[in-house]
């Protein structure tokens, strides 16, 4: 999240303040501020905030000055959280460890991306008393991350995506309880938390880890395997950079147990079937829980139903003209619209080459049944199940139309009522030439 993306949520917690009745002064508490003191406290903070504009430098500066000025603010978890964010965003390691170790003080329990980074920048700080406040940091995000609920994906993701990230999540709190422990002297509990997290969820990260400490023990030939691991394996998070650091370890440690890399390539080559064949078994894992589990393309998605039937596979609309129409519960555009489509769906019934798709986004199901029966939306309706989020679909409604080859022919974000009608139809002329389009 950048910097200015907290301003409105910062802004809206101030304002809400305000919107508060205040105690008579005669029966407030002794600390508390009156009416008017709030009043332009919260002037003030808003006029700042405008003036720092999109500068996280400014911005961050806006907002110490007003803790400077308002110490007893009674939205000083809520700027200091938003201080966090801001230093997150402008790698500001000092800001970061002190505003976010105050943030997560009384932050819910959730806040993985904060957790995670204060306990990084720990790290990178060194010192005992930094890993010992880091350990207790990376204990929290992996707990916190077990406690969250499987069955309930958050933020557009498919089961699939929901059930990996958490399990990513996991794992790297689990790498950096090893970090923590072996910098505090114990490498063989840093080995053993490293090789849990490679069981959580395989990352070069956490080979990467293993390896480190299992060298530290001069367990050498285990830690060349694990380093083997980790340039072998397929993980979007490694870099160049990581991998070619991760070849250069291996190879030192190989020679200086074998005088030369006589053997090695064979080694890599093993590493790369194990690291081949976990990926494949976690994939399986995956899709028997979730079909659309490594779906990459329009195609590759099931949508499942609204109010019960089948499963949509859209493979099966190959050489057809498909109409995505994402809508949401809660979009007022989107009840005009639909019955727009529904229109122009009704007018090209007897055109088998067209097909039309209504996808709801909502993250809430329990409101989309009862939605669609007062709305009196006719045709069948399909929840989005992670297509939002591979589509990079950002605004409510948008309506794509998918050529007979399964690439993205048109994109119509929002909503024109005077030409809507005449705009999809003519999109959906120009995808039955099957012209140049977007891989979906």
């Amino acid at each position: 999240m950048k910097f200015f993306a907290v301003l409105p949520l910062l802004c809206l917690a101030v304002f809400s303040v305000a919107a508060q009745k205040a105690p008579a002064p005669e029966t407030a508490p002794h600390n508390q501020p009156d009416a008017s003191e709030t009043a332009r406290e919260q002037t003030e903070l808003s006029r700042a905030l405008a003036e720092a504009g999109t500068s996280s430098v400014d911005y961050i500066r806006a907002l110490e000055n007003h803790l400077a000025k308002y110490p007893d603010s009674p939205q000083r978890a809520v700027i200091e959280k938003a201080l966090a964010k801001a230093a997150m965003d402008a790698g500001d390691n000092a800001r970061i460890i002190r505003y976010g170790e105050k943030a997560l003080e009384n932050d819910k329990p959730d806040n993985l991306q904060l957790l995670d980074r204060v306990t990084r920048v720990l790290l990178d700080e060194g010192g005992p008393d930094a890993s010992k406040r880091a350990l207790e940091y990376a204990k929290r995000l992996e707990q916190d991350a077990a406690a969250m609920n499987p069955a309930e994906p958050q933020g557009h993701l498919s089961p699939a995506q929901w059930l990996e990230q958490l399990d990513r999540t996991r794992a790297r709190g689990l790498v950096l309880e090893a970090r923590a422990t072996g910098n505090l002297g114990d490498a063989a509990q840093a080995t053993a938390l490293a090789t849990k997290a490679w069981e959580t969820w395989p990352t070069s990260e956490g080979a990467r880890e293993k390896a480190w400490w299992l060298a530290k023990q001069g367990r050498n030939a285990e830690a060349v395997e694990c380093y083997a691991e980790a340039f072998t394996l397929e993980d979007p998070h490694s870099t160049e950079q990581d991998r070619a650091q991760d070849r250069r370890r291996m190879g030192e440690l190989y020679v200086k147990a074998n005088g030369s890399e006589k053997g090695l390539g064979d080694l890599i080559l093993r590493a790369y079937d194990r690291t081949s064949a976990v990926m494949s078994a976690r994939l399986s894992q995956l899709k028997a829980k979730d079909p659309n589990a490594g779906a990459s393309k329009i195609l590759d998605f099931t949508l499942p139903p609204v109010n019960g039937g089948e499963p949509l596979k859209l493979a099966s609309l190959v050489g057809k003209i498909v109409v995505l129409d994402f809508w949401a519960t809660w979009c007022e555009p989107c009840r005009i619209q639909h019955p727009m489509i529904e229109k122009l769906r009704e007018r090209l019934k007897n055109d088998a080459g067209v097909v039309f798709i209504s996808v709801d986004t909502d993250e809430d199901h329990s409101l989309v049944p009862r939605f669609l029966r007062d709305q009196k939306w006719n045709g069948p309706s399909y929840y989005e199940a992670g297509l939002v989020r591979q589509l990079s679909i950002t605004q409510i409604p948008t309506v794509l139309v998918i050529d007979p080859k399964g690439r993205t022919s048109s994109r119509m974000a929002g909503f024109i009522p005077q030409r809507f009608e005449d705009m999809l139809e003519h999109r959906i002329i120009e995808a039955r030439q099957a012209g140049p389009g977007g891989p979906g």
